[in-house]
C-alpha cells in the first residue's frame, strides 16, 4: 500500500471514529435514560455494534458488498468507537463496588453472550441477504 493510500485510509478510519463516537453518545444516552441503575446504554450499543459488525463482515465476505476501505471505515472507524468495552468494564466494576452482584452478573454474562449472539444474528442477516 502506498503512503498516500495509507494516509487516506487513516483519514477514513478517523472520520468513522468521529461518527461512531457521536452515535454512541446519542444512542447510549437515549437507552440509558430508560434505566435507573443497570447500564442499559452500554449494553445496548454493544449489542447493536456487534450485530452490525457481524453483518458488515459477513456481507463483505459472502456478498462482496463493501470494499476494503469501506469495511475498515465501518468496522474499525465507526463500530470501533461505537462499541464500549472500556465503559462496560468501568460500569461492571462500579456495580461490584456497589455490591450489586446480581446486576453485575447480568451485565457481564449477558453482555458477553448477547454480543456473541448479535454477531451470529448479523451473520444470519448477511447470509440471508446474499443467499449463501
Amino acid at each position: 500500500m502506498l503512503k498516500t493510500e495509507l494516509i487516506n485510509l487513516w483519514l477514513w478510519i478517523g472520520l468513522g471514529g468521529f461518527i461512531g463516537a457521536i452515535l454512541r453518545f446519542l444512542i447510549s444516552g437515549l437507552l440509558q435514560s430508560k434505566a435507573a441503575v443497570f447500564p442499559l446504554g452500554t449494553f445496548g450499543v454493544n449489542f447493536i455494534g456487534s450485530f452490525l459488525m457481524g453483518f458488515v463482515m459477513y456481507s463483505s465476505e459472502f456478498g462482496g458488498l463493501f470494499s476494503e476501505e469501506t469495511r475498515v471505515f465501518l468496522t474499525i472507524g465507526i463500530l470501533g468507537s461505537f462499541t464500549t468495552m472500556s465503559a462496560f468494564s468501568y460500569e461492571s466494576f462500579k456495580l461490584l463496588e456497589q455490591n450489586e452482584l446480581l446486576l453485575l452478573s447480568i451485565n457481564v454474562v449477558g453482555a458477553v453472550l448477547l454480543t456473541i449472539f448479535a454477531i451470529y444474528l448479523g451473520k444470519i442477516a448477511a447470509l440471508n441477504l446474499w443467499k449463501v
